[in-house]
Parts: C-alpha cells; sequence; structure tokens
C-alpha cells in the first residue's frame, strides 16, 4: 500500500458521514465489516514508516488519527454498556489502532 492509499483509508475510516466506515459502524453499535481492521491496521503501519522522519503531519490526517484512537474506544465502551456484543478481539483491535496512532506521532517505525 502506498501513502497516497494509505491515508485515503485514514480517512475513510475516520469518516462519520460515511455509513459504513469503521467509526460509524461502531456508533450504530454494529462491528467493523470483514477485512475493515486489517486494511485499517494496515495503512496505519504505512503512514507510520512513511511519515518516521516527517516534521510536520498534514493538521487533516492528524485529526483523522486522532478520532480513529479516541472515538472508536468511546464506541466501543458506550456499546459495552449497551451490552452489544463485540467480536472478541475488537477491543485488542482498538488497542492496537492507539498504539499505532501515537507511533506515528512520536515518530517511530
Amino acid at each position: 500500500m502506498d501513502i497516497k492509499t494509505a491515508r485515503h483509508v485514514v480517512m475513510s475510516q475516520a469518516d462519520l458521514t460515511v455509513s459504513d466506515s469503521f467509526l460509524a459502524r461502531l456508533r450504530q453499535h454494529q462491528p467493523p465489516v470483514p477485512g475493515q481492521v486489517t486494511s485499517l491496521l494496515l495503512a496505519l503501519k504505512t503512514i507510520m514508516v512513511a511519515l518516521k522522519t516527517a516534521e510536520n503531519l498534514d493538521r487533516i490526517l492528524v485529526y483523522a488519527l486522532h478520532q480513529l484512537a479516541y472515538e472508536s474506544r468511546r464506541f466501543y465502551e458506550q456499546g459495552k454498556r449497551a451490552k452489544v456484543e463485540w467480536p472478541p478481539v475488537l477491543d485488542a483491535d482498538i488497542e492496537r489502532i492507539a498504539i499505532s496512532t501515537a507511533q506515528i506521532f512520536k515518530g517511530e517505525a
């Protein structure tokens, strides 16, 4: 995956106006579609490697990354309180998203 594609994946999966995006599905108390988290994690890894030495980050991308890390956890916890039966690995997947985002911010790869 190239950086342009990775950026598109992150931006689209963080977009709450797209009904089948990762965040929109979690907000609707629906699990991610198969392959959605895998694609998102691959995109995050691509971004992490590409931006490892970057001194500045695109504000729109940073906002999408923040939304993915923060809102996914918040929507997951809201679902748990509402007794949603999430897939067993979703909690760990959301943690991996947060870790990958932190690594991008820190400039680690």
